[in-house]
C-alpha cells in the first residue's frame, strides 16, 4: 500500500503560537502533531511529546519545535515509511508531493491500524 492512501491532512500552524495553544488544539482536534509550513514546505514539527517535556514553559512553538523534519514521498510505500521511523526514532512523517511541499502526514498508528485485518492477524504489503 502506498503512503498516499493512508495520509492524512496535516495541522498546520503558525510557529508563534504558545505552547498552551498548541496543547489546546491538538487536544481538541485529538492529533499528535502540529507543522508549522512555510511556502508549501514543512519547516518545523512539535509533537505531544516536545509539549510534555516542556510543560509549564511560558514559551511559542518555534522555540522547541523540531526543525530537522524527516518527510516521506506520497509515493513511497509503507515498509519504506516504517524503515524511516525506526531509523529516524520518530512516529510522524510528513508526506511531501514530487516538487517537496507538504501533502499529508502518516503516523505509526495509522500503519498500525490499517495493516490489521478483521482476524486481528497484521500484514504489510
Amino acid at each position: 500500500m502506498q503512503i498516499k492512501e493512508l495520509m492524512k491532512q496535516p495541522y498546520v500552524i503558525d510557529k508563534d503560537i504558545s505552547l498552551v495553544d498548541a496543547a489546546k488544539l491538538m487536544s481538541f482536534k485529538d492529533i499528535g502533531s502540529l507543522l508549522f509550513v512555510s511556502k508549501g514546505k514543512a519547516k518545523g514539527i512539535i509533537t505531544g511529546g516536545d509539549l510534555l517535556k516542556n510543560f509549564g514553559k511560558d514559551a511559542k512553538v518555534s522555540e522547541i519545535m523540531s526543525k530537522d523534519i524527516v518527510s516521506i514521498s506520497y509515493k513511497d510505500n509503507l515498509s519504506g515509511a516504517l524503515t524511516l521511523m525506526k531509523k529516524n526514532k520518530v512516529k510522524r512523517l510528513p508526506v511531501i508531493d514530487d516538487s517537496k511541499k507538504l501533502v499529508g502526514i502518516i503516523s505509526l498508528t495509522d500503519i498500525a491500524l490499517s495493516s490489521a485485518d478483521i482476524d486481528g492477524e497484521f500484514f504489510f504489503d
